[in-house]
């Protein structure tokens, strides 16, 4: 079936299985591979995306279900090539480490400070609790999205 998502600002239309995740379409359809599979079953927050703004698991949602929805990838967070504040702070900061659950991480982040501009410590440590790191003790992570709410937006 043919379907139309709008991502990253862009109108698609695509073919999908009615069955066919939205990771399975960003990934192998659209070679957006920033979103990864990690444990395919929504735990670990790798294939996180946000969809009308909100942090959502490509993993578990149908392509199909997301169609007329604005879906944005950690490809289209970056501003005229350019990382954005938040992937620049995870940069800065040492946040990344092997970088897999750094997309999800940032998308997260970014849904929360697009929520919460000021939050504190433990409002990211919530904001990030669904995304999972095997690399680090989140320190430089949180930090990052510290780094990220006191600077100034572009």
């Amino acid at each position: 079936m043919i379907i139309g998502l709008t991502i990253n600002g862009e109108s698609r239309r695509l073919e999908a299985a009615p069955t066919d995740t939205l990771l399975t379409v960003l990934r192998d359809g659209l070679g957006l591979t920033g979103a990864k599979r990690g444990c395919n079953q929504g735990v670990c927050g790798a294939c996180t995306v946000l969809v009308d703004g909100q942090p959502m698991r490509a993993c578990l949602s149908l392509a199909v279900n997301c169609t007329g929805r604005s879906i944005v990838t950690v490809e289209g967070l970056a501003e005229d090539g350019e990382p954005n504040r938040i992937q620049q702070a995870f940069i800065d900061t040492g946040a990344v480490q092997c970088g897999f659950c750094t997309p999800g991480m940032v998308l997260s982040a970014y849904a929360l400070l697009q929520e919460n501009p000021h939050p504190s410590e433990a409002d990211i440590r919530v904001g990030l609790s669904g995304n999972l790191c095997r690399c680090t003790g989140y320190r430089r992570i949180v930090e990052a999205v510290q780094a990220a709410a006191e600077g100034d937006r572009r």
